[in-house]
């Protein structure tokens, strides 16, 4: 449409397209990239390409790590379009950085435990999850113990450090918070969390249950044995034993063989009084509030549960705002709901993360822990329904029914489904190795068959065992470390000084910081702060009747001039006939008369005609004595022409004064005041201020002389 050279700026990162969900794919990244280069050659130009190889977040050691890791043709394979190769730079030269490999863990050799073994016969056993939690939540600890310094930024290691990346929201990210709790180290928890699944929130639902059917003996011991009532296995067991009917009636004939019993019969028969006519918010509230139930919960479970307590309250406002506030009703959508929440991990509070890769994409943290690095995929590898792609998009879809009755077609869809579903889970390791700043830790665990093959630790171990050094901890277990020494000066974030060398700080870091200037006052120029000049009016005595009377010729004056000058009376006597004016029919006459002789009368003719600008809004700085300051304000009439600019302000005074020197000091100030700001608007222009009074009608010219002296 425009003779004008087209451009396109396109910005991609074909090493993080792992998420195929969302249509990401490196391989359509070089596609368009050959696209378009072939149309920039057509036109007889080139395709300018900027490589981004330079990374401004890891360390020179982690990089070292991925670039060997990706290096080789297994994990490479599908990160990169055309089999690039993978090559980074750091902007971090001479930044301490660490990347340590640590052996798996295996399960301990165990006999096997028969079904019918007494409970109290089985073997204890920490499973490789749980005892890989445990280690990491000990190293986390001893650096906190002993004061670990973070090289490159000159300060010990906080938690809030610390990342640890999971490739899925199952079991051990459970473990891994359990494990850092029991050390004491702060912890956000997960980043996703299915409020269902808490604890906090299933002894919330387990009351609510029981208070709507008590007949329900499992759901009643429940309840005892939560963080309500507390009661242990003994108490429970003596009243539930040889009892000839429900849980709840035991409790209700035995309540007053002991206070452990009352208080319990108390508590419930309270709980279930209320339940009949309070809503489910009021209902929640209550049992955590006044009733104790936060604290109780907060002591069982800890902190933690806090926020799954908040939004399940939440959830029973919004409940009640749509539905009828029942107990039942709300414990039935709740179920069927499946409410996730989602923690905002970038809140900046001094707490180790536990999330997934993907969660983490777009983050970073110092130190990043990578235990989950022996599982592959699992569904995810075997799709069943199978796109067939045509030139223009999608045509088919097929179903694979079972591997046994699959014909070439669908196993052939199959195979490229799965291999691409491991391109996926190869980039989904570059994004969380490139998560760390300074520090990675890898690590897994493997189950009795081993681990997985093809999996995060098979890609990662020949790589960093060829250009790491092995090591052995003082428990006699091997490790491969890389490290690179720190030789710059830490980039802040509170390096540790040293009292030998410490200088004193500059004079300016102690002085106080000088006043901030206030901002300009603002000056209305049309508002006065002084009382206005007193204005006779025709329309009664009332005090407040001269500002009616000239708002309706303000506004006869700004609409009229845009009609023809035969329809002006008519249109006028109209819009001043309307009841809600007032006016009887000599007012209107007079306002209509004054009104048509400013706009008729010879000498205003070009004010009113084409070119001219009526209710014009202004805003500019003048300068004064006290300052610049700000003007706002609305220009009755403006008239700009080659030769000069004119601003015309109505004035309804009754009578009007007869020279310039008698009018009031407020206007003058305002036609000033405009004069100045239309000087900076138009410059090189005369501006020229009018005064018109309406009675008459006669126009006034304010001479330069006095607006000087009248300046703001």
């Amino acid at each position: 449409a425009r003779p004008l050279a087209r451009t396109v700026f396109a910005v991609g990162d074909e090493n993080q397209a792992i998420y195929s969900f969302q249509v990401a794919d490196p391989a359509r990244f070089g596609t368009m990239r050959d696209r378009f280069r072939k149309e920039a050659a057509a036109l007889g130009g080139a395709l300018p390409e900027v490589e981004l190889a330079v990374s401004y977040r890891s360390s020179a050691a982690v990089l070292s790590a991925v670039d060997a890791v990706f290096g080789r043709e297994d994990a490479a394979n599908g990160l990169t379009w055309g089999g690039k190769p993978i090559l980074h730079h750091t902007n971090r030269e001479g930044q301490g950085g660490v990347v340590e490999l640590w052996p798996t863990l295996t399960p301990d050799d165990v006999p096997e435990i028969r079904p019918w073994d007494a409970p109290l016969d089985q073997m204890g056993q920490e499973s490789p999850p749980m005892r890989l939690a445990a280690r990491i939540a000990e190293t986390i600890a001893g650096w906190r113990r002993d004061g670990e310094i973070l090289e490159s930024a000159g300060r010990p290691v906080t938690p809030g450090d610390i990342m640890i990346l999971v490739r899925t929201r199952g079991a051990f990210a459970d473990i891994m918070v359990r494990a850092l709790e029991r050390s004491h180290i702060p912890v956000a928890g997960r980043d996703r969390l299915k409020l269902l699944d808490h604890l906090a929130v299933m002894d919330l639902m387990a009351v609510g249950h029981f208070v709507l059917l008590p007949d329900d003996d499992l759901n009643t011991a429940v309840v005892l044995k939560g963080p309500f009532i507390e009661f242990d296995d003994d108490a429970l067991f003596d009243l539930a034993r040889g009892r000839p009917g429900t849980l709840w009636r035991a409790l209700r004939e035995h309540r007053d063989e002991g206070p452990d019993l009352s208080r319990a019969f108390a508590k419930l028969s309270g709980l279930s009084a209320a339940a009949d006519f309070t809503p489910p918010y009021e209902f929640f509230s209550e049992l955590l509030g006044p009733e104790g139930g936060r604290r109780d919960l907060l002591a069982h479970i800890g902190p933690e549960a806090g926020e799954p307590i908040d939004e399940f309250l939440g959830l029973a406002l919004d409940f009640e705002r749509d539905h009828e506030p029942s107990l039942e009703g709300f414990l039935y959508w709740l179920e069927r709901g499946e409410t996730e929440i989602k923690r905002e991990m970038e809140r900046g509070l001094n707490e180790v993360r536990v999330l997934t890769v993907h969660g983490a994409k777009g983050l970073e943290a110092p130190i990043i822990f990578l235990p989950d690095t022996c599982t592959m995929q699992g569904a995810q590898l075997a799709p069943r329904l199978h796109w067939l792609e045509g030139e223009e998009g999608p045509e088919a879809v097929i179903w694979r029914i079972s591997k046994d009755e699959e014909e070439g077609v669908t196993a052939q869809l199959h195979e490229e489904a799965k291999e691409e579903a491991r391109r996926e889970y190869r980039r989904l390791l570059y994004v969380a190795m490139t998560r760390a700043r300074d520090r990675l830790y890898i690590s897994g665990w493997e189950t009795k068959r081993g681990r997985a093959q093809g999996c995060w630790y098979d890609l990662m171990e020949p790589a960093i065992r060829e250009i790491a050094e092995e090591i052995e901890t003082p428990g006699g277990e091997t490790l491969w470390r890389l490290a690179n020494p720190q030789t710059a000066e830490p980039d802040g974030g509170g390096a540790v000084a040293d009292s030998k060398t410490e200088t004193a700080p500059p004079d300016w870091a102690l002085a106080p910081p000088a006043p901030e200037p206030e901002p300009s006052r603002p000056l209305a120029p049309s508002r006065p702060s002084e009382e206005e000049p007193s204005v006779i009016s025709p329309l009664g005595p009332d005090g407040g009747a001269r500002f009616k009377r000239g708002n309706l010729i303000h506004r006869l004056l700004q609409g009229l001039p845009d009609l023809a000058p035969e329809d002006r009376e008519a249109a006028a006597r109209v819009f001043l006939a309307r009841p809600a004016h007032g006016l009887g029919a000599e007012e209107l006459d007079d306002i209509v008369a004054e009104t048509l002789g400013v706009l008729t009368h010879p000498d205003h003719a070009d004010l009113f005609g084409p070119g001219s600008l009526a209710e014009v809004p202004i805003t500019g700085t003048v300068g004064g004595p006290e300052g610049p300051k700000v003007i706002s304000g609305q220009l009755d009439r403006l008239l700009v022409t080659a030769d000069a600019v004119t601003v015309i302000d109505y004035k309804t005074n009754r009578p009007p004064p007869e020279t310039e020197d008698r009018v009031a000091p407020q206007y003058l100030r305002q036609m000033a005041a405009y004069r100045e700001a239309l000087r900076g608007i138009y410059p090189g222009l005369p501006v020229r201020s009018v005064l018109l009074w309406t009675v008459g009608p006669r126009l006034m010219l304010l001479s330069d002389g006095i607006l000087d002296a009248s300046a703001p």
